[in-house]
């Protein structure tokens, strides 16, 4: 399983020092905000999609989409 955290700068070496002390995490990697932001955009427009193909929301058709731009 792999978990998104956002910890403020001044909290974030000591929580990566307690990561490493567990033996059941296998890999702690530092990420940018950016890539954080961009992964968080990603997971939202999947469950969106989800969403869409399950008839909760109403998706629009590409050519509507594509005519808008």
């Amino acid at each position: 399983m792999k978990i998104l955290l956002d910890i403020s700068d001044n909290k974030a070496a000591f929580f990566m020092e307690v990561l490493k002390n567990f033996s059941f995490v296998k890999k702690a990697t530092p990420i940018s905000n950016a890539k954080g932001n961009i992964m968080q955009d990603i997971k939202e427009a999947v469950e969106e999609l989800k969403s869409i193909r399950e008839g909760k929301l109403k998706g629009i058709p590409a050519k509507d989409l594509l005519d808008e731009l």
